[in-house]
């Protein structure tokens, strides 16, 4: 039987407030998704990128924050990153590993940073992985629109090849089977 996890990647104030694609609806499904989480007992793990001296996600500052709306728990993990990957130079293997954890639900920023690499990376340590759709999101970049690198990563980089994608309510229906 497999054991879940919802990893959270960098939703931070200082990402949030620049308005990334598909806002408010990703937002509103990653915070339903924190809510079934807890309701069914399935860990929610945060991951919160620090960019050092002088950068919006700088540790300690506003825009480092955790945004308001999915805030944790105190009881809740948060792994501190400086790095792309959620795992490099991390806890997050480990913790994982220590509490049996093979299946992680993926949600958060940049689609084509953060949770590329985490995916990846994952993926490589054998862990199993659902992205939820429209639980993502990136900006527009000068080249391509915030909308079609999402698309483009979750359809056609890691649908079937590193993840199941599925629709969020359908995620909801597996924690009933991880418990």
């Amino acid at each position: 039987m497999n054991k879940i996890a919802l990893l959270v990647v960098d939703i931070q104030e200082g990402l949030v407030v620049k308005n990334p694609f598909n806002k408010e609806i990703t937002i509103n499904n990653i915070e339903l998704l924190i809510k079934e989480c807890r309701t069914n007992n399935v860990e929610v793990i945060y991951v919160r990128h620090d960019g050092g001296e002088g950068d919006e996600l700088e540790s300690g500052s506003k825009g480092w924050q955790i945004y308001d709306k999915i805030a944790p728990k105190n009881s809740e993990k948060i792994i501190e990153k400086q790095y792309n990957s959620s795992f490099k130079n991390t806890e997050l293997k480990e913790y994982l590993d220590s509490k049996n954890i093979d299946t992680l639900i993926l949600v958060g920023m940049q689609t084509e940073y953060c949770i590329d690499t985490t995916c990846k990376v994952a993926f490589e340590y054998g862990f199993k992985l659902i992205i939820p759709e429209e639980t993502n999101t990136t900006f527009d970049n000068g080249c391509i629109s915030g909308k079609d690198i999402y698309k483009y990563y979750n359809f056609k980089i890691w649908k079937n090849r590193f993840a199941r994608l599925e629709k969020v309510q359908d995620v909801i229906k597996l924690f009933t089977r991880s418990i």
